[in-house]
């Protein structure tokens, strides 16, 4: 098996961390998203969207996104899960996950693309959708930190998937000149011992 990533990316970091915590190797192959190693032929035949990463199995099927691949590794080696063990446990893992995801690193990276110029050669930056981005990820910060008053993790008292993809996020939101801020103590306990794991240096 290898993935296809560009290590700096979020979404990469995120399968990195998820396999760096579950303790299995893998093979890395580095493209580089902005000279558009990405948008060959070849490497749409693995994925027809020409994102990273992508797990190519041995098999040479493709699994792309960052939660589908992560899901494999939860099945293919469970213990110790990073999905959650029982029904309810997963339900609260899954709920926190999405809006993770769709709430703070979905309007994270749309910030990034929409106001630095990253991509502008293959896309039409809105600058204003930009900032509106920054807005809604900037108050996601808020809802961390109130999570996580009451809370070890992000999803409760287990370390999830759903904190591999806050931690990736708010590191990338340096882009974005957005970073906790100093009264988020909560937000700013859990930042301290989650990035202090040995994962998240993969």
């Amino acid at each position: 098996m290898k993935i296809y990533e560009m290590k700096i990316a979020p979404n990469p970091r995120r399968v990195r961390i998820f396999l760096a915590e579950k303790n299995i190797p893998m093979e890395f192959v580095e493209l580089d998203v902005q000279k558009g190693e990405n948008l060959t032929e070849a490497f749409r035949a693995k994925n027809p969207l020409m994102k990273v990463p992508v797990l190519e199995l041995d098999n040479g099927k493709t699994i792309c996104e960052s939660v589908a691949i992560c899901r494999y590794f939860e099945e293919t080696n469970p213990e110790r899960p990073l999905f959650g063990r029982d029904a309810e446990e997963k339900a609260i893992i899954e709920m926190w996950q999405r809006w993770v995801e769709f709430y703070f690193l979905m309007p994270t990276g749309m910030c990034f693309q929409h106001s630095s110029g990253y991509f502008k050669d293959r896309m039409n930056p809105i600058e204003e959708w930009g900032r509106e981005c920054r807005s809604h990820a900037e108050k996601f910060f808020d809802i961390l930190d109130n999570q996580l008053a009451n809370n070890r993790f992000v999803a409760g008292e287990e370390f999830s998937i759903a904190d591999i993809t806050a931690l990736c996020t708010v590191d990338f939101n340096r882009v974005n000149r957005l970073s906790i801020k100093p009264e988020q103590v909560h937000l700013l306990r859990w930042y301290k011992e989650v990035s202090s794991r040995p994962s998240a240096k993969a």
